[in-house]
């Protein structure tokens, strides 16, 4: 278990600890509130049927997110090493499921976001740009993944640094939308009964929980970027702590701000619902789609420039493996970033921007993060196991947060049936059958080369 205790010393062609306690805490909150929020509670509110339901799905979906956290903040801990879940199996002593869930991760969870982001940010972007609809939001996204993804490949200290600017500065942005907003709600629109022909009951509220699956993703993105965390140990169960307790207040705020300002027939339909609410708003009126794309354009560039940071380094340690291809592990001798890792899960995010659109990549993105979650906190029960195990940080009643943990994933994988695309599912299902088949061919590409397992 001392493996990943070794990166980030500065040794040649190694990933350097440069990251504190701040970057870490905004890569977390940056990255998880960002397009979700914007992109998704439309999702949430047609899955759930009525507000009330969707405030409380909102609520439980964070809720789930604790253990969870706290279950990465022991594995991290213990396996301080770039690489976030492919790490956690591969220490775990299981290489096919390693490699699996580096699989998914790359075909089915970085790009398909890097793609989503870049999509809703450009959305927001031609508000102030009128005249640009088609294929030309697909170039503008085109061009803001090309963006950021320079600025990674470049350096991490100043994406960490530009990361925690734009992420203190939407949290003030968010807190002034919100605090406004709460006082203009009308709290019948709140307690109205679902929509006609919605899902009721308990089953309105599975449907509602799992499509903030995407919401909510990117909790432990810290995790991934370990290895270039300073004092890992300690720093990454905090900065989780600290997280999963922020976003919640956040959303749960911001569902109840939506909800109470814009009838749930309306939100449904809307393609902007943060902006319609808020020109319910007297003190914004008019102003409110303007306000609305400002704050969006922040909150997204936050999210997308900690995304394209983070998810990178797990196809890096793949290939450190000799699981991915080579060229992944390379480290840049002057930026000393996993550059060519960052470019290339950016093109095929750029493919992805042409060919689906939000809805459907929302679908596949969840039902492939849920398998991969399912999957990744059941390590612990293995990790336990193993004599040489000794996390510097425990979590609480570990048995308990590990069974809630694993089982809230599968009950919301299942769940994503109820709400998702089904061509976005079977893409899913795709990507999933393919990872032992690509697995057994970089095993015999590495016993052929004779590199040992």
């Amino acid at each position: 278990m001392d493996k990943g205790k070794e990166q980030g010393n500065g040794k040649p062609g190694e990933l350097k600890r440069k990251l504190g306690l701040g970057a870490v805490v905004s890569l977390g909150v940056g990255t998880v509130i960002g397009s979700g929020i914007f992109s998704s509670v439309g999702e949430v509110a047609a899955a759930s049927g009525c507000a009330a339901i969707t405030i409380l799905a909102f609520i439980i979906g964070g809720i789930i997110m604790i253990p969870q956290n706290m279950v990465a903040a022991e594995i991290t801990a213990a396996c301080p090493d770039d690489g976030g879940f492919y790490v956690w199996f591969r220490e775990a002593g299981s290489r096919p499921l390693a490699f699996l869930c580096g699989w998914t991760t790359f075909w089915g969870g970085d790009p398909p976001s890097y793609s989503i982001m870049a999509l809703a940010l450009a959305d927001y972007i031609v508000f102030f740009i009128p005249g640009i609809a088609g294929i030309g939001i697909k170039i503008l996204a085109t061009a803001l993944i090309v963006i950021f993804m320079v600025i990674n490949m470049r350096s991490v200290e100043v994406g960490g640094r530009f990361l925690t600017f734009m992420t203190s500065f939407k949290m003030l942005l968010f807190a002034l939308l919100i605090g406004v907003g709460l006082f203009s709600i009308n709290k019948t629109m709140i307690s109205a009964p679902a929509v006609d022909g919605a899902a009721t009951g308990f089953k309105a509220l599975l449907a509602g929980v799992s499509a903030t699956t995407w919401s909510y993703a990117g909790m432990a993105t810290a995790c991934s970027m370990a290895g270039e965390v300073k004092n890992p140990e300690k720093t990454i169960p905090k900065a989780l702590i600290i997280t999963v307790f922020v976003i919640i207040a956040i959303y749960t705020s911001l569902a109840a701000a939506v909800t109470g300002l814009l009838p749930m027939e309306h939100l449904i339909s809307s393609s902007a619902p943060v902006a319609e609410a808020a020109a319910q708003i007297p003190v914004i009126g008019s102003a409110a789609g303007v306000v609305t794309a400002f704050i969006a354009i922040v909150v997204i560039i936050a999210s997308l420039h900690g995304t394209i940071m983070c998810q990178p380094r797990i196809e890096y340690a793949m290939a450190k493996d000799g699981l991915f291809f080579r060229k992944f592990a390379e480290i840049h001798p002057k930026w000393e970033t996993p550059a060519n890792s960052i470019m290339y899960s950016c093109a095929v995010s750029i493919i992805l921007v042409f060919v689906a659109d939000i809805g459907a990549l929302m679908g596949f993105f969840s039902f492939v993060a849920l398998c991969k979650n399912a999957l990744s906190f059941a390590t612990m029960f293995s990790l336990h196991k193993k004599a040489d195990y000794n996390p510097s940080w425990k979590c609480p009643s570990w048995l308990l947060m590990t069974i809630l943990s694993v089982g809230a994933n599968v009950i919301l994988l299942v769940s994503t049936f109820l709400w998702a695309p089904y061509k976005s599912l079977f893409s899913a299902f795709v990507v999933v059958a393919t990872g032992l088949p690509a697995y057994y061919f970089w095993e015999k590409k590495n016993k052929k080369e004779g590199r040992a397992a």
